[in-house]
Parts: C-alpha cells; structure tokens; sequence
C-alpha cells in the first residue's frame, strides 16, 4: 500500500486555501437538531473546548488545517449555534480530543461564520465530522453521537493514519475541556503496545498484545489492539496488482483478503465485510475457514457494537449455515 494517503474517493482539500465566493451556506437543519441552540451558544463556541480544540476560519483554514495535517490526524467539525445537535457534539470530542492527548486535533468551524468554506466543502448540514490526513478528507458521520460511538470512529481514523506514517502528535492550543466526572486513569497494562505503535514499532505493539492476551485471553481492548495493529503491517506493502487478482478470481483467498484489509484501514468497511462474505460463499473447507477467521479479525477492529458488525455478523451465519 503507498504510505502516501491517496484511498479512492478522498476528497483534496489543497485547492481551498482560497475558497471560492459563493452566495449563502449550509443550514443547520431541523433533521440534525433545528435552530435551537439557545442564547450565548455562539460565544461559547457551542460549549467546546479543550486544549487540543482549535477554532478555525477561513483564513486560518490552510495552516490550520491542511498543513497541521501532515503530521498528524486533524478532525474537523463544521456546527451551528443553530443547531441542538452541534451544540451537543462539541463538548464530547472536545473531551475525547483532550483524552487523547495530542494523537488527533479536534478543529471546529462555525458554518455560520464561515459559509463559503462549508460551500467549498460541500457541508449540506450540521453537525458533520470529517477527519483530514495529508490534506485530504476522510468522511466520518453526520449528526450527533455517543462518546463510545464517536470514540470508534477516532480509533479508526488513527489505525489509517499510523497505515499511512502520520505518527506526529499535535501541540496543544488551549486549556483543558471541563470533564463531566473523572476520567479514569489510563491503563498501564496496554501503555508498552501503544508507545510502540506511536513510534511505529508495529511487531513491537503485536508482542506486547499478544503478551497481554496470553494473561487475559479474554482482554476485548487488547484484542482489538491487535487486531488493528496487524491490520495495519499487513497493509503496509500490498502490491497494486492485488485488486485486479482479487476481481478476475473470486476464490484467490490471498487477493480477497488484502483487498479486504485495504478497503477496511481506508474506510470502506461495508466493502470489506461484503467482499469477505461473498468469498465464503465461494469457497469451501479450509480456504473458507480461513476468510471466515479473517472476517472475524476485521470485526474486532471495527468494535463489536459497530452497527455494520452486526449486520456483517448476520450475514455471515446465513453465509455459512
């Protein structure tokens, strides 16, 4: 896989530096919350802040955004004061981006204040989440979410940027968010895989979980871990003549399965687990085995309350029986 972050169907945001003039702006509309946010969400920033939570603008958009993400992970958030939703997203990865602690910067923009950047973009509502990695997008949700959903979807965001070598770390910008309760501390059985996988030691990681799990067999953080950090080797030199296999052979399980892991670390997880069902379906014995195991591994990676597992996991027990 090129280390340089090109997945089909990214968007390039290097032409915005300058976004172009464009009459009105994207609404805040009812389906996401409607324009009820209440006076004073507009000077508080919708309640979101925190020391890795930057606000940009249109000017600042291409330092602050497209350059910042060169180094490292940058989530941006178009909101509304407007907008219920908005204002109930911001404070939750605000939150997150501070637990973190630098492996992403949480960046907002008010589509308010700045419509033609949110035109330029092509933001129809709000709230809505892209990460940007190398100046180029990939989409995350729209609407407001959970802690642990939202959670999810930054775990993910980080395994396709340690794919692609963005280790870097942000600097912070601004005090901490204010915490709803005290966060617990971090855990220190699982502090010597992620330190190796911040300095890219991927089979330093994959011993220190396996290490783990050898402990505590049924350790689901540690599993998960290491399924995303095998995810992430296995993609990281995959030859490009792999897909052109894997679609003039439907039973080459070797193809099937990078293609997979491919389309999966690039975000295109509904492709992955279809791909992978459909293999099942076309082979038998130990090759069906084999993908069925793989399949499996995928769905630790996305995170078993993830709405596409389980309707994957469904798919997959009519697949076999």
């Amino acid at each position: 896989m090129n280390r340089d972050f090109t997945r089909p169907g990214a968007i390039d945001l290097s032409a915005l530096r300058k976004p172009p003039a464009r009459p009105g702006g994207p609404a805040a509309g009812p389906a996401q919350g409607g324009p009820s946010a209440g006076p004073g969400a507009a000077a508080a920033g919708g309640g979101a802040a925190g020391a890795y939570v930057l606000n940009v603008t249109e000017p600042t958009f291409q330092a602050d955004v497209i350059e910042r993400s060169v180094q490292h992970p940058v989530l941006v958030e178009f909101w509304s004061p407007r907008s219920q939703a908005s204002v109930s997203l911001g404070p939750v990865l605000a939150r997150l981006a501070d637990e973190y602690a630098g492996k992403f910067l949480l960046t907002r923009i008010d589509i308010d204040a700045n419509p033609q950047l949110a035109q330029a973009v092509g933001v129809q509502t709000v709230p809505l989440v892209i990460a940007v990695l190398r100046g180029q997008v990939v989409p995350l949700f729209q609407g407001a979410v959970a802690d642990a959903e939202a959670r999810q979807y930054v775990d993910q965001v980080l395994t396709v940027a340690v794919a692609n070598g963005i280790t870097g770390r942000a600097e912070p910008v601004g005090p901490a968010a204010p915490a709803e309760a005290a966060e617990p501390e971090p855990d220190p059985r699982y502090e010597a895989a992620e330190n190796a996988v911040a300095e890219g030691d991927l089979d330093g990681a994959i011993a220190a979980y396996e290490t783990l799990l050898k402990e505590t067999p049924n350790d689901a953080e540690a599993k998960s871990g290491l399924a995303r950090v095998q995810l992430v080797k296995r993609t990281r030199d995959v030859p490009a003549e792999v897909r052109t296999r894997a679609a003039e052979n439907p039973t080459d399980v070797e193809a099937q399965l990078l293609v997979a892991d491919v389309d999966l670390i690039g975000g295109h997880v509904e492709d992955a687990f279809n791909r992978l069902i459909r293999t099942i379906q076309a082979t038998a014995g130990d090759e069906r085995n084999t993908v069925r195991l793989h399949l499996l591994e995928l769905f630790e990676v996305v995170g078993s309350d993830d709405e596409r597992v389980v309707k994957a996991r469904r798919r997959l027990m009519t697949a076999l029986f």
